[in-house]
C-alpha cells in the first residue's frame, strides 16, 4: 500500500511557491507491542471509564478538563477545543535560514522527506535545494497541520530534502540545571591524546544496518520458541558482564593506554631490604657477651 501523505501543500519563498507532499521518514513497526490477556480464559483485558465512588461512565458524559490547582479543573467541550484550533494552512512559508550548527540537537522532533508534487514543481524544488546546500544553511517556517502550527526546519539530503518538526523553546528544559555542577578543569595533555587516539581508531562512516535492537531480537526469538513449545514456559539464562573487582577508584590513565592497545604500566617493584649482617660478626661486644 503506498504511504499516505502526512501534509500537501505548497513551500514558499518569496514569490516563488513549490506544490509538495511531506511523508513520515520513520516507522514504528520494529517495537514489540503485548496486550494484557486474563490468563484463565486467553481474552483481552478491557478498560472501563471509571470515576473514583460512583463506578463506570458512560462516554457522552466525559468531557476534557485542564487541572488549575489540586482537584480543580477547568472543562471544556469538543466544540470549544476545535474553535481554538488554528486553521491549516496549505502553505509553508520560509521566513528566516540559519547555520544547521545553531539549532541544538534537542529542539529536533521527527523527520519526514518532503518530494515535489509533479514535474512541473521539480524544477524550483531543485533550485531550493542547492541554494541551501551551497549556503549551508537551514530553512525555518511554521506548518499547521491538524489544528496545530508546528515549528519546522528543512535542510537538503542527498537528492532530496527533509522536513524536521522542532520543539518550541518551552518544550525543552534547560541544560544548565543539569550540567552546573560538573567541573570545568581540563585534562592532561597525555589523557587527552589517548582518548582522541581512541576515537580514531574507532573511526568509521555510520551505517544505521550495523546497530540492531538486541533486545527486541531476543522477543522475536522468544516468541517464536515458545509458539514451537506450545504454551510451555521457557526461560533462558542472559549473560550479565562480570562486575569489577577491587577497587572503585579507576586509574584513567592505565585504562585509556589498555583501550588504544597499549601495555599497562605495571608499578615498580620493591626492592627487596639488604640483608642483615650475622650478628655474631658485627654485633657489639655487649651483644656477643649477652648471646
Amino acid at each position: 500500500m503506498a504511504a499516505r501523505a502526512y501534509w500537501q501543500g505548497q513551500i514558499r519563498l518569496a514569490l516563488v511557491s513549490i506544490p509538495v507532499e511531506v511523508y513520515s521518514a520513520t516507522k514504528s513497526g520494529a517495537a514489540i507491542q503485548f496486550h494484557q490477556i486474563h490468563e484463565p480464559s486467553g481474552k483481552r483485558i478491557n478498560y472501563e471509564k471509571v470515576v473514583q465512588g460512583i463506578g463506570p461512565v458512560d462516554r457522552d458524559e466525559i468531557v476534557k478538563g485542564y487541572e488549575v490547582s489540586k482537584g480543580n479543573y477547568v472543562l471544556l467541550d469538543e466544540d470549544e477545543i476545535e474553535a481554538a484550533k488554528v486553521e491549516s494552512r496549505r502553505t509553508l512559508d520560509l521566513v528566516q535560514f540559519v547555520d544547521a550548527s545553531e539549532v541544538d540537537v534537542f529542539y529536533f522532533d521527527k523527520p519526514y522527506y518532503v518530494v515535489p508534487a509533479d514535474d512541473l514543481a521539480e524544477e524550483a524544488y531543485v533550485v531550493l535545494r542547492e541554494a541551501l546546500k551551497e549556503a549551508k544553511k537551514v530553512a525555518l517556517g511554521q506548518l499547521s497541520v491538524r489544528g496545530r502550527e508546528y515549528l519546522v526546519s528543512l535542510k537538503p539530503c542527498g537528492k532530496g530534502i527533509v522536513l524536521e518538526t522542532l520543539r518550541y523553546e518551552d518544550e525543552v528544559r534547560k541544560a544548565q540545571s543539569y550540567f552546573k555542577d560538573i567541573p570545568t578543569a581540563k585534562p592532561s595533555k597525555d589523557m587527552l591524546d589517548l582518548a582522541k587516539t581512541l576515537i580514531d581508531q574507532k573511526t568509521a562512516p555510520f551505517d544505521a544496518g550495523e546497530f540492531h535492537d538486541r533486545y527486541v531480537e531476543a522477543l522475536e526469538d522468544l516468541i517464536a520458541k515458545k509458539r514451537k513449545a506450545k504454551g510451555k514456559k521457557i526461560l533462558e539464562d542472559v549473560e550479565e558482564p562480570e562486575a569489577a573487582r577491587g577497587s572503585n577508584v579507576i586509574d584513567l590513565m592505565a585504562a585509556l593506554k589498555k583501550s588504544v592497545g597499549g601495555k599497562e604500566e605495571k608499578p615498580a617493584a620493591k626492592k627487596a631490604p639488604a640483608k642483615k649482617a650475622h650478628a655474631k660478626k658485627h654485633a657489639p661486644a655487649k651483644a656477643r657477651k649477652r648471646a
